[in-house]
This record gives structure tokens, sequence and C-alpha cells, in this order.
């Protein structure tokens, strides 16, 4: 009860919301400073979200990346360790789970499931050696994990144009149908937006996120090595295997969405000349949620309903989709400053505070 007042808490609702009002007011400025209409072009972002069946979904599968890689950030960052790996772990899901639907031919019960799980594992374990080397060698995981992601970038472009690229492509063969997780009847029911079982993972994925470091005697231990390692290691704990632990998960995380990318959006992977970015989007998206798993579905389905709005500002208002970085720019800076946020709110509390203390005393 304790830990859902601390994520229902009227404070941890507020200062955001008024980070993101502070941060639309900072996009509308920098609109009529470029010469640009502010109204016209937030009603065009609306539009453009909830204009019609296909773009509600599509805002709805640009969402989902990001919840993945928002919890696996913020997973580690609740451990104590900053996991600024996740693009790479992004990307090696993607290869797991392509490797599996491009060479194995098995029956849909077999083959989507398989795939999952090995794209799952790839990211586990590409995050585990960042762990491992924080571990056993006192790395620090910034600078490992940050060289990893380029590693695991130049590594899955290798397989891909090496083992599974489809003739004169530069991609990689198709996915077999029997590894895709799309959901047809829902896609073909919102115009044929790219519908897929991963969404629904992801909402499993927040849950799992929260069962896991508050429910279980294994998140406990991982957000006290988190919060004090000696203490831990006084206590008994094994930290340098909590370490290990705990950026496996955050990295399967990661992988699981990039897994879903492939076997449920694209059905196959291209061979690019630089990451999609949800990894780096994920930081934000742990910082806007303050890591917390509610936070974090809410800071995606925000980040992420900007982001594809942005096209409905471009062509629906002439605003050129910079303006609504910084407005993502905005909102994360004033939720990263709370004391800036509070300095905003404190007249208000302070007379909201003054009007209860003058209707209890002529109560009295």
């Amino acid at each position: 009860m304790n830990t859902m007042r601390k994520i229902f808490d009227k404070s941890s609702f507020l200062v955001p919301l008024v980070a993101i009002i502070l941060g639309l007011i900072c996009g509308a400025l920098a609109m009529l400073a470029g010469g640009y209409d502010p109204w016209m072009a937030y009603t065009a972002l609306v539009k453009k979200l909830f204009g019609s069946p296909y773009d509600i979904g599509e805002a709805i599968r640009a969402i989902t990346p990001l919840i993945f890689t928002g919890i696996s950030v913020a997973f580690a960052f609740r451990t104590g360790l900053f996991n600024i790996g996740a693009d790479g772990q992004f990307l090696m899901g993607m290869t797991g789970a392509t490797i599996i639907g491009v060479t194995l031919d098995l029956p849909w019960y077999i083959h989507a499931p398989l795939a999952i799980i090995v794209g799952g594992l790839f990211g586990g374990l590409w995050a585990a050696l960042a762990g491992y080397l924080k571990a056993a060698r006192g790395v620090n995981e910034v600078i490992s994990s940050i060289m990893l992601n380029w590693i695991a970038l130049f590594l899955s472009n290798y397989i891909v144009g090496t083992y599974l690229v489809m003739e004169g492509q530069q991609k990689s063969k198709p996915v077999h149908e029997s590894a895709l997780v799309s959901i047809k009847w829902l896609s073909e029911s919102m115009g044929n937006a790219r519908m897929h079982w991963g969404t629904l993972f992801a909402i499993i994925g927040v849950i799992v996120f929260y069962v896991i470091l508050w429910r279980t005697k294994k998140g406990y231990e991982l957000r006290a090595v988190g919060l004090n390692p000696n203490a831990a290691l006084y206590a008994g704990m094994n930290v340098n295997r909590t370490i290990i632990t705990s950026m496996f998960i955050s990295g399967v995380f990661a992988g699981l969405g990039g897994v879903f990318e492939i076997l449920g959006v694209f059905g196959y992977q291209t061979v690019m000349a630089a990451s999609w970015g949800y990894g780096f989007d994920g930081i934000a998206v742990a910082l806007l949620g303050g890591n917390t798993p509610i936070g974090v579905f809410l800071g995606a389905v925000l980040f992420g309903g900007l982001s594809y709005g942005s096209a409905g500002m471009s062509f629906g208002a002439n605003v050129p989709p910079e303006i609504v970085r910084i407005v993502i720019g905005s909102i994360i800076f004033f939720v990263a400053s709370h004391g800036l946020v509070k300095f905003f709110l404190k007249p208000f509390m302070a007379r909201r505070s003054n009007k209860g203390k003058s209707e209890g005393g002529s109560a009295l």
C-alpha cells in the first residue's frame, strides 16, 4: 500500500503535469518566434493522433517500443544502474528474432514464442555483458553500454548482410509468417494500422516491472544493492550477481521492444546506417515517468503521441518536426528541474494551504 501511495501521490502527478504544460507553452513560444500558429499546430497534432482509426492504431504502434525501452531504463535506474545501452539491446533483440524468424520454419505455436524468447535473451545477454564488466572489472556501465550500442549496430548489420540478406537488397529475407505476431483482424478494423501482440506484452511488462521490484525477494535485493552496495554486501547479498541480474532483466525488456518491431511491424530487418534511437528515447520516457511503472507508461504515451503527431503539425500547419522536439525537450527539462516546477507551484500551494488553515480556524 505504501508503494501504491507513492505511485499515486498527488505531487507525483502534479509536477509532471505542470512540466507538460510549461513544455507546451515553451513550444508555443518557439512556434511564435518562427512565425507559426501554435493553436493551429497543436490542433493539427491532436487531429493526427485521433483523426481516424488508422492514426490511432499507428500512434499505439509508435508508443509500444517506447514502453519497452522506458521500463528497461527505469528498471536499471531503480537498481542503481544507468543503462544507456538499451539502444544496442533493442537492436540485438531485433537480430535474435530475425535469425529465428528467417532461418527456421516451424508451426506458429512454436515459431513465434521461440523467436520472442530468443530475441529477449539476445537483449538480456547483451546487457548482462555490461553488468559483468562492472561487477568483475569495475567498468562503469555508462561507458561499456554506450560502446556496446555501436558494436550491436555493426554486429547486427554484419549478421543480416552476410547470412540473412535478400539478394540484391539491403534487408533480410522476410520472416516466415508462422513467426509473425501481427493481429490481422484488429489491423483491418483500424484501417490496416500495424497492430500486433507486442502492445499487450508491453503492458504486461509494466506490471512485471512493478511485481519484480516491489513484490519479490529478488526485487528487494536489487533495490537494496542499488541504494547502498556496501550495506547490501554487509547484509549477505551477492552484489556482483545482483548487478548482472539487474542488467540482464533490463536488457530483456529492451530486447523485446526490438523483437516486436520485427515480428509485429516490418517482418524483416534492414542493414542500418544508424539505429532508430528507441533506446535513447527510453531514457527520456523513464525520466518523464519518474522511473515508476505507471509513470513510464504515461511518459511513453506522451512521448510517442507527440512524435507521431508531429507529422500532423508538419502537414497540417507547416510546422517543422524539430518544433516537436523542442516541446519534448522542454517537458523533459521541466520534469528534471523539480525545483523550478515547484517554484511555479509554490504560490498556488501556499494560497491553498492558507485557505485550508483559515477554513479550519473558522470552523473552530
